[in-house]
């Protein structure tokens, strides 16, 4: 969850493309088109006259003033950084505060992902059916199961399994108490992606595509490579790992105020989570060792059009397929 903003805004800012699932093409504000090659939408910017004419646009470029109005915001924030012995409490508190935060939010802050089909089709796509073979599909970060209930109602013919964990065992508890939870087809389970072993529950090397949307963002950045050694662990060679997380400069990052920022670009919200804000080239080195399929950046301009303000959005968006034996990674 971010800071608090205008309600009407709300649903626009919580999360990418909640207000950007799968809709009839009768409403143009709804993004329908994939970003597999690299583009994020259709709808651009071409004449700053007509800005409040929709909701929101593609692929928005920032121009020198922008990018030098977001690093002041920046620098006011690192004049008042957060104490030490803070620090070390949102640390070791970290699990907590996760778990209050489900408890509040869990029925009432998501909305399902169905914009998995445009962005990530691979989720979807040569699915086993009628077969032995069982797809295996892992998420990290599993929330209250947004991706993981639409991704095995949309996928309900083919021969799919899920593995759901999370950091809080209050998220866990969410899912196995949804009336679609099916043990044949998903098991939900407390799992840090930080620890120093990848889960008993999952067998190494065996997950087809591993889901990692809006976690690392959440973790220290110290275990970064702990997290994707314990991914790189549990997928298959040739597996494919899916990743959106927040981008440098995005909305939620300059509204933090002072007393927010924990390190250079890592802050904590009012409820006590964590969030980093990344750039491609962070991205690039965490997964170094996989064959990088797709690193891009995803910008947004959300409007909101009774009150004429304009906010930007940025998301990064990944997909790291894990080297065959003997084939070195390469840059896609």
């Amino acid at each position: 969850m971010e800071p608090q903003v205008d309600t009407n805004t709300l649903s626009a800012l919580a999360e990418p493309y909640v207000s950007a699932e799968v809709q009839p093409a009768a409403n143009p504000d709804k993004k329908t088109t994939s970003s597999v090659e690299g583009t994020f939408g259709t709808r651009v910017l071409e004449n700053d006259a007509k800005v409040f004419e929709h909701n929101a646009w593609d692929n928005v470029e920032w121009d020198e003033e922008q990018e030098r109005e977001a690093l002041e915001v920046i620098q006011k924030q690192a004049g008042a950084m957060v104490g030490d012995s803070d620090r070390e409490r949102y640390d070791k508190e970290a699990p907590l505060f996760w778990d209050d935060f489900y408890s509040r939010n869990a029925n009432k802050f998501f909305k399902d992902r169905h914009w998995l089909r445009i962005e990530f089709p691979e989720l979807f796509e040569n699915l086993p059916k009628d077969t032995k073979e069982r797809f295996n599909v892992m998420e990290i970060g599993c929330g209250a199961g947004n991706t993981v209930f639409p991704l095995i109602s949309e996928a309900a013919d083919a021969n799919l399994f899920v593995y759901a964990c999370d950091y809080s065992k209050v998220a866990v508890d969410v899912v196995k108490s949804n009336p679609e939870y099916n043990e044949s087809k998903c098991r939900a389970f407390v799992f840090d992606v930080t620890s120093e072993n990848p889960p008993p529950e999952v067998e190494a090397e065996s997950v087809d595509i591993c889901i990692c949307i809006f976690v690392l963002s959440a973790i220290h950045p110290s275990t970064w490579e702990r997290a994707v050694r314990n991914i790189w662990k549990v997928l298959k060679p040739g597996g494919l790992v899916m990743f959106r997380d927040y981008g440098r400069y995005d909305l939620a990052q300059l509204r933090f105020k002072g007393g927010r920022m924990l390190e250079d670009n890592f802050y904590i919200r009012g409820d006590g989570t964590r969030v980093y804000f990344f750039t491609n080239e962070e991205i690039g080195s965490m997964f170094k060792d996989f064959i990088i399929e797709q690193n891009g950046v995803d910008r947004r301009l959300i409007v909101n059009r009774s009150r004429k303000l304009k906010m930007y959005r940025v998301w990064l968006q990944g997909k790291f397929r894990k080297p065959l034996s003997g084939t070195a990674p390469t840059s896609g």
